[in-house]
This record gives structure tokens, C-alpha cells and sequence, in this order.
């Protein structure tokens, strides 16, 4: 088994009364990381599944007593797919507030329901995580810097889902079903989508533009919907764990651009599935922007695997001045250019030199990316 990251920060929030809310996209280990968690445990468990009707059944009309019955003594309590339970937020809050040393851990394949529901009736009682695809940092440690160095242009075009890295020859087939069994579920599930075939359309509009601003409005134009629409069904991809969000940066300079998005894919090889271009990475006119999907979605992991809470953005300006990627910690601007070819040069804006005096600045290419994407010093170099 490849070790998750945040199996260690969960492992030392067992102890404690918190409920631990662990959401994540589907087929992404959220299930196995639960076991093995449990396995490792002496304490008895129960295990309920919120995919079967008499689990949820047991959550209808929530009251202490109930769950006491429920659970026995059993002293862990995991709750797998908790977001298919009504008023999931509130039986979480009950059994935290009214049944003593018992732990609760629940999870769900995605935030729709799980996080709208459990933050307010949850506050001050949780720990949250969310678990990935694979990260390139869990792979150096299982296999060592550098078989994935030699993965990489593999890994640039296929990704980072358990069943495509555990079976890389059927690589192909696993992320197809994925996209056409999974990749909307969630999302036609729970909410009112009027127009499937319009956001499948619209995932594959984003796969085409990934390193560059979207227009609600282009797109809308391209799959035929308004643009209230269009940020509506980007919202739910979002909360799917399909796409995430990166804002312009903006506050010193008058031409800057400050209401602008770009939208990256959490993993490369959904990407590709949804458009069906699996062909080699050495043959692609986009690999700049897998190289940059890759990049971006890999530091997310990094930083949410870590416990590391920065903002996020990139910078442009009218006059197409531009910053791949910039992070702010701690009040320091870390400003990336991302280059696919170590000789490729690139140099940070004067404008922005002077505009942000506090800074730092780095090329990420194909020779030196590891510092970017991981801890060095934790990783297995043989």
C-alpha cells in the first residue's frame, strides 16, 4: 500500500473528542486510508456505510439515545459516504455534544452535502481534511525520486489516481470509466444540473483552456448556457474535487487585472479523459499546459497534505505582463514561472519588482521541480 500524507496528522487526532471530517474526490483512497487507519487501532470499531438504505435509516430522527444503542460499545465509529445521511451535520453534532469516548470519523466523496452541512452545526468540534489523488510527494516516498523522475512524462499524461498508478498498462480504460461512471455522479446526485450534456461540454472547454484566463461568457457562448450558468456549474465541479480556481492578484498597480480566474484540473489524467488525448507527452503541443496543470495541482496537494495554509493566485497585467503562479505566506510574495524545458529562460517583471519589493522568485522546470512539489529531506532518494 502507497502511504498517505495525512494518515499521520489523523492518527494524531484520534485521541481527541473532535469529529474528523475527511472529504475527498471518489476513487481516490478515501476508503482504504479508513481501514488501514482502523486496522492500526485497538480500540472497537464500527464501520457504516451512508450508501446503504438501513445505515441511512438509522439517522432518522437523530436523538442521543439512538446512537448509543447504535454504537455500543464501540469506542471508534466511521461513517463512509456521510453525505448520502440527512442532516448528516447535526447527527455529527449530537453524537459529539451527548456520547462520550466514542470517536467519530466520517467521509464523503464530495463536499455538496458533507461540508455545506457540517460546518455551522460543527463549529469548534472538527478536524478537516481532504484526501487527493495520489501526490508525486507520496510516490517519491514509496518508489524514490528517481523511478519518478523516469514516470514522469507518464504520470504528466495518465495522472494520479490509485487504479491507474497500481495498473498503469490499463491506464487508458481505468480514467475513461472513471470519467463516464464518476466524474459527474455527485454533481446529478444533489443538484438541480438542467443540461448534462452542457457540462460535460463545459469540462471539456476547460480542459482545452487550462493555463489560460476563462470568460464566463466565452464559455457560455461555446456549450450554450447563460453566464449565471456557467459559474453555477464550475461551482459544482469545484465542490466535486474535478477543478479548482486560481484569482488574479491585484493590489498595488491600476492596470492589473483583478476580477480574472484561471481553472486547473486536480489531476491530469481526468483531464485528458475528458477530452480523450492520452497520446505521449513528448508528441503534445499542449505540454505546457499539463506541464502547468501538473505543477499547480501537485502544490495544492503539497500544501494541503502538509497542513501549509497560503493564498494562491497568478498575476497579469493589461499590457500581458504575467507570473505563472504566486503564493503568499507568511507576507512574503513566492513568485514560479513554470518552463517544461530546463533551458527555457524566463525573468520576473520589472513592474512587479517594484510594485512588490517583498518577494522571491523561481523557475520550475523538469530538472529541478522536487523542491517545488515536495520536502526534499522526508523523501526516498535511492
Amino acid at each position: 500500500m502507497i502511504g498517505r500524507q495525512i494518515s499521520l496528522s489523523i492518527t494524531g487526532r484520534l485521541p481527541d473528542s473532535k469529529v474528523i471530517i475527511l472529504l475527498g474526490p471518489r476513487q481516490a483512497g478515501k476508503t482504504t486510508l479508513l481501514k488501514s487507519l482502523v486496522k492500526g487501532q485497538d480500540r472497537k470499531s464500527l464501520w457504516l456505510n451512508g450508501d446503504y438504505s438501513d445505515v441511512r435509516e438509522l439517522f432518522v430522527h437523530p436523538s442521543a439515545e439512538k446512537f448509543r444503542a447504535v454504537f455500543g460499545d464501540n469506542q471508534l465509529v466511521v461513517i463512509d459516504e456521510a453525505q448520502r445521511i440527512e442532516d448528516i451535520g447535526l447527527c455529527l453534532k449530537i453524537m459529539v455534544d451527548e456520547i462520550r469516548g466514542v470517536k467519530i470519523i466520517a467521509s464523503g466523496s464530495s463536499s455538496f452535502e458533507l461540508a455545506n452541512k457540517v460546518n455551522e452545526p460543527l463549529t469548534g468540534r472538527k478536524w478537516e481534511y481532504t484526501l487527493y489523488p495520489l501526490s508525486i510527494e507520496e510516490l517519491f516516498h514509496y518508489s524514490g525520486i528517481l523511478e519518478e523522475k523516469r514516470l514522469l512524462e507518464h504520470r504528466l499524461v495518465y495522472g494520479f489516481y490509485p487504479d491507474v498508478v497500481n495498473n498503469p498498462a490499463d491506464s487508458r480504460e481505468i480514467l475513461t470509466e472513471l470519467a463516464n461512471s464518476y466524474l459527474y455522479k455527485d454533481i446529478l446526485t444533489w443538484e438541480k444540473v438542467q443540461k448534462p450534456a452542457a457540462l460535460e461540454k463545459l469540462v471539456q472547454a476547460l480542459a482545452f483552456q487550462v493555463g489560460n484566463e476563462v470568460s464566463y461568457h466565452e464559455l457560455g457562448k461555446m456549450v450554450g448556457l447563460d453566464n449565471e450558468t456557467v459559474e453555477r456549474y464550475i461551482g459544482f465541479l469545484e465542490k466535486a474535487f474535478i477543478v479548482f480556481r486560481l484569482p488574479s492578484f491585484s493590489r498595488n498597480l491600476r492596470n492589473e487585472l483583478n476580477k480574472s480566474r484561471k481553472i486547473y484540473f486536480y489531476d491530469n489524467g481526468l483531464r485528458n479523459a475528458a477530452i480523450q488525448q492520452f497520446s505521449p507527452a513528448g508528441l503534445r503541443s499542449d505540454i505546457g499546459a499539463l506541464w502547468e496543470n501538473f505543477l499547480i495541482s501537485e502544490r495544492i496537494k503539497y500544501l494541503g497534505n502538509n497542513r501549509i495554509f497560503a493564498n494562491r493566485y497568478f498575476w497579469r497585467t493589461q499590457n500581458q505582463q504575467e507570473i505563472d503562479y504566486i503564493e503568499e505566506r507568511d507576507g512574503i510574495l513566492n513568485a514560479f514561472e513554470f518552463k517544461w524545458n530546463p533551458t527555457t529562460k524566463a525573468y520576473l517583471p520589472k513592474t512587479f519588482q517594484r510594485a512588490y519589493p517583498e518577494h522571491r522568485f523561481e523557475i520550475v522546470n523538469r530538472e529541478n521541480y522536487q523542491g517545488f512539489v515536495c520536502t526534499l529531506e522526508r523523501s526516498n532518494v535511492n
